[in-house]
């Protein structure tokens, strides 16, 4: 056989790797491995799965997931600070932020009390925004080190418990507001809902809050498209789908399901948590079991088997390759064939 033609015979066996090592196993079930890193790890990973063709350029053949804490009681969050490299994230019911530091891999805890803070982004100006289910409002951590509140009220109405946020091109801030934090007393406090589950914008300029949609059950993770052009949030309520708006300015239309995601290999439906859009289009979603990968035109084209729930992923690193998954009780990263959009 001519070298050309063995090395072409080589990419392609590798290509189809991670699709043959995930037939071996079922999808939905985990097979434990040692997350120390002292066990060598054969690649590619096999929890690595391409449900398509069109997910394998995304999966790096020679990287492993790594999980890099464990300890929290409900990981949420996490979001990339670009100036100072590190990744905040939150954990709900010990009213804590944790910070994992790019430079040595250290973690530490970051902000104790937090509000019960749930997600959270960053500002073009590099400043924190937290959604706080203990305060019921959305809040900014100002360089100075003092605090600005977004929103905690519409209509002279309290908020439920904000639940994501992102920042748009134009520096407004957009969240969402179910009501999970006030469902009981874990994850905040106890209370009756004042508004109905919706998704709010704050006007950069005016500070004006404004209702943008209240068509969901429980609208719950958010994201922007590469180009601005549309808005993906969550439904983990009786609509268990991702659903998509087109933007035009700073209103909604057009709102639809973009996918209604379902355990792989089987019909059961499952719904996406926190997500995520990489610079193709396709959003990555804490849903099980582990993170699934939809593609634009809503067809879920891989997955990250993970050994427990993830809540939500981000993007960091300096290059924006690195997917992070906050997972029940721990951290997870893996390096990914592709960039995250936005800015954290």
């Amino acid at each position: 056989m001519k070298r050309r033609s063995f090395l072409q015979s080589g990419m392609a066996l590798t290509a189809a790797l991670p699709m043959v090592l995930s037939a071996q196993t079922p999808i939905t079930e985990y097979k434990p491995r040692d997350w120390s890193g002292n066990t060598p790890l054969r690649y590619p990973d096999p929890d690595l799965i391409a449900l398509e063709p069109r997910f394998q350029r995304y999966i790096l053949f020679n990287t492993p997931i790594q999980r890099h804490y464990t300890g929290t009681l409900w990981a949420e969050g996490p979001a990339w600070s670009g100036v100072g490299r590190y990744l905040v994230w939150s954990d709900i019911p010990n009213d804590s932020q944790l910070r994992w530091i790019e430079d040595d891999g250290r973690v530490t805890e970051f902000r104790r009390p937090a509000g019960n803070s749930n997600g959270n982004t960053f500002d073009h100006e590099g400043r924190q925004i937290s959604c706080e289910h203990g305060g019921r409002r959305v809040v900014r951590y100002n360089s100075d080190g003092s605090e600005t509140v977004i929103a905690d009220s519409f209509e002279g109405k309290r908020l439920n418990s904000p639940n994501d946020v992102v920042v748009a091109a134009d520096n407004s801030i957009w969240f969402t507001d179910p009501p999970y934090g006030i469902r009981g007393n874990y994850e905040g406090f106890s209370a009756e809902s004042e508004l109905v589950n919706a998704v709010y914008r704050v006007d950069r300029d005016s500070g004006r809050i404004s209702k943008v949609t209240d068509e969901i059950s429980a609208p719950n993770g958010l994201c922007f498209s590469p180009d601005q052009g549309k808005l993906y949030v969550a439904d983990t309520g009786e609509g268990r789908e991702i659903k998509v708006w087109d933007l035009d300015g700073d209103r909604l239309r057009n709102g639809r399901r973009h996918a209604q995601l379902t355990l792989p290999g089987t019909d059961a439906i499952t719904s996406a948590d926190g997500i995520r859009c990489d610079v193709d289009g396709n959003i990555w979603a804490g849903a099980r079991p582990g993170v699934q990968v939809i593609a634009p035109d809503g067809v879920t084209i891989g997955v990250i088997r993970l050994p427990e729930v993830c809540a939500n992923v981000c993007f960091a690193g300096m290059k924006r390759n690195r997917l992070f998954m906050t997972a029940s009780q721990s951290l997870y990263s893996v390096y990914v064939g592709v960039r995250g959009a936005g800015i954290a």
